[in-house]
């Protein structure tokens, strides 16, 4: 496998966003197969996917191209500013923060400043929730339809490529949020009548 040509077939099943946004990058020290890591709202340069090419090779073609959708949608779908409560209490609390220093009231800088970080990590915290990585796998295999995927096989390359990754990766079992990510995905391939149970959902 040439790796220029294979990041070449990689951006070509990309959505035009995921194209624009993030960059594929060649990273063969790293032990993970991809791995597309949580971005910063302040990193204003295009979002890094790491793929070690030396165990990429080794997955069957349906399966890289569900994790690279994937981790596409994964970086491109972070919600820094969705307009919602706590960005309206993060935008205050930052300006609140200026005013109070440019008063120089320690108590109201202390106050917004607290008000900030407990907002920014509820923001943090709902971008890493299941919840939300059960709805970016769905939205790889919408991506995937468009690319000539049927939903049935689409999860199933998504369901069998995270397995098979994690043998790469000399993991005997899945992490928690991987199993539940995999029942799901079992469930949208029709070889299991079991879901993701609906308290984990919410």
């Amino acid at each position: 496998m040439s790796i220029d040509a294979e990041i070449s077939r990689l951006l070509d099943i990309m959505p035009a966003s995921g194209r624009m946004l993030t960059k594929i990058v060649s990273k063969p020290q790293q032990s993970k197969v991809i791995d597309a890591p949580f971005a910063p709202p302040w990193n204003r340069e295009s979002r890094p996917i790491y793929i070690n090419f030396d165990l990429w090779r080794r997955l069957p073609r349906g399966q890289r191209d569900l994790l690279i959708l994937r981790a596409t949608n994964h970086l491109i779908s972070i919600r820094w500013f969705k307009p919602d409560v706590n960005q309206l209490i993060v935008l205050a609390g930052i300006i609140g923060f200026v005013v109070e220093t440019g008063q120089g009231d320690a108590m109201g800088m202390l106050i917004a400043a607290g008000l900030t970080a407990i907002s920014a990590r509820q923001i943090w915290r709902d971008n890493k929730s299941v919840q939300r990585e059960l709805d970016t796998d769905e939205a790889a295999l919408k991506v995937a339809l468009r690319r000539g995927y049927t939903e049935v096989e689409a999860a199933k390359y998504l369901l069998e490529g995270i397995e098979n990754a994690a043998k790469l990766e000399g993991r005997s079992i899945l992490n928690f949020t991987e199993l539940i990510r995999t029942q799901h995905l079992k469930s949208l391939a029709n070889l299991s009548t079991v879901d993701v149970p609906e308290h984990i959902n919410q």
